[in-house]
């Protein structure tokens, strides 16, 4: 199933990649349909030729009246009749379209017919053979005979099976340029989404510096003047978040264990604000687990800011719980904490939650699953991604 999956992604990115406007210009347009109709006309040559055992001649004339047939029908269904078809409604559309078949078989039959009274005309037969005097028989017919209602169902098949392979390479053909369209149009809709997203990334982050900036010199100024054991701890936790802000956070992806490293830094340095009764707790997965996995920085960065943020309001209880943790090539994150019941009517994370949410689709679609809920007195967040 996964390699099905990886060969079906493949082939529609080759089909994205794949310049349509480009290599069908008008040059190349005609000779494509004049190699079509010189092949169909090469193999009805040999047709007659080796099954009918017709002379070259004949079988020339021949090849000529029923290339000649087939594609007069060809372009008047897919360049005249089709595009008005389509224009109108679904009921419309599936009616003309019933109408359109039995019309193509009579311009079949008649143009055929046509033909034959020419080549009668001129002179030509068919002397000898499975298909002996046919031309005079079908010009002898009048029109009416010609065009019978028996007629039409009893070539009906011959029409069909001579034209369905025609229709298959243009149906085909159209198909695989209306597909290349829709997947050029989604590619461009999707990394233009995830240019604003990045954008926006940029902006959270240019905020995210003089935050910490702010809040932790603060704290480090209160823990020197008490000569706190602690001030060392918090330089350390304040110059690799600057770091991982500075540097890790414009890649594309970074390692799992350095995007973890942060949460955590970030959570110890935020803690620092809020006294001892205040429920702060983190388990964040360490070790053999992170080994090989990479994310996008700062993925749920907005989840816990907003924690922070909006959460730990409550006197009587007020909480923050993370957990993250990797088993089995999934990451799962786990947020709750406590929020004024204002908050359930002012909404919670406003435009920084829908990012979170856009950001997630594009970057994993199909590959994660995240539920959000805004109850009345507390929030949470669940979040499964397939690391592979």
């Amino acid at each position: 199933m996964h390699e099905k999956k990886v060969f079906a992604d493949h082939l529609a990115q080759r089909i994205a990649d794949f310049n349509f406007d480009h290599f069908y210009s008008k040059r190349n347009r005609i000779l494509l349909h004049l190699a079509m109709w010189f092949g169909f006309s090469c193999l009805l040559f040999l047709s007659y030729v080796l099954a009918y055992h017709l002379s070259y001649q004949n079988a020339l004339i021949l090849t000529i009246r029923m290339t000649t047939v087939n594609a007069v029908v060809f372009y008047l269904f897919f360049y005249v009749l089709l595009p008005k078809i389509f224009s109108g409604s679904g009921f419309r559309i599936i009616f003309f379209l019933l109408v359109t078949f039995p019309i193509c078989i009579f311009i079949w039959i008649a143009i055929t017919y046509f033909i034959s009274i020419l080549y009668h005309y001129i002179g030509f037969e068919i002397p000898s053979g499975e298909l002996k005097g046919a031309i005079k028989m079908a010009a002898d017919q009048t029109f009416a005979q010609a065009v019978s209602p028996k007629r039409l169902i009893s070539q009906a098949f011959i029409v069909i099976s001579i034209l369905s392979p025609f229709f298959f390479v243009k149906i085909l053909f159209e198909i695989s340029r209306l597909y290349n369209k829709t997947l050029n149009i989604q590619n461009q809709k999707a990394a233009l989404e995830i240019q604003n997203i990045n954008i926006e990334k940029q902006f959270l982050t240019a905020q995210l510096n003089p935050h910490f900036l702010f809040n932790t010199l603060n704290n480090l100024y209160g823990l020197s003047l008490k000569k706190d054991d602690q001030t060392p701890e918090v330089i350390l936790n304040l110059s690799d978040i600057m770091s991982y802000t500075l540097y890790e956070s414009s890649n594309e992806k970074v390692s799992l264990e350095k995007e973890l490293e942060f949460i955590k830094n970030y959570i110890e340095l935020e803690k620092m604000r809020y006294t001892a009764d205040k429920n702060i707790q983190y388990k964040i997965a360490s070790g053999r687990d992170l080994f090989g996995h990479f994310v996008p920085p700062l993925l749920t960065f907005t989840f816990i800011e907003n924690a922070f943020k909006y959460g730990l309001k409550n006197n009587d209880d007020s909480f923050l719980l993370l957990e993250i943790k990797v088993e089995n090539n999934q990451l799962f994150f786990s947020l709750e904490n406590d929020k004024d019941k204002e908050q359930t009517q002012k909404g919670f994370g406003g435009i920084g939650i829908t990012n979170a949410r856009k950001r997630l689709q594009l970057l994993y679609p199909d590959k994660h699953e995240i539920h959000i809920e805004n109850l009345e007195t507390k929030f949470r967040v669940s979040l499964k991604i397939d690391l592979y």
